[in-house]
């Protein structure tokens, strides 16, 4: 049976969470800024057979694992708002499909 404080211990689902949010959001925004800016889709083509879809998403696991690990660390051994960063997760994921939109990376043009 558990204890009532590893039941409100949710620090680390938490942290995973939005983690995920976090690392969806920058694979929207790196394919975004790739897409709109020549500059950045070269410095994101690490493998020319590829392309910059590499480095997009290389650079957003980056993200995602740093934000899983920093976030983890500071969260677990505490309980967290859950519905507050439900919402928040929720809205990233949004941002980061629209980063990857084609309609949206568009208007950006080249």
């Amino acid at each position: 049976m558990m204890n009532q404080q590893s039941e409100s211990n949710n620090g680390l689902v938490a942290a995973a969470m939005l983690a995920a949010g976090i690392g969806c959001f920058f694979l929207g925004l790196t394919t975004s800024l790739a897409q709109g800016s020549k500059v950045i889709g070269g410095m994101l083509n690490f493998y020319n057979p590829v392309g910059p879809l590499g480095g997009k998403t290389i650079v957003a696991v980056v993200v995602w694992l740093i934000a899983w690990g920093v976030l983890a660390s500071k969260w677990k051994d505490r309980s967290a708002d859950f519905g507050k960063i439900y919402k928040v997760t929720l809205i990233l994921v949004g941002l980061g499909l629209l980063g990857t939109f084609p309609p949206f990376f568009d208007l950006l043009g080249h």
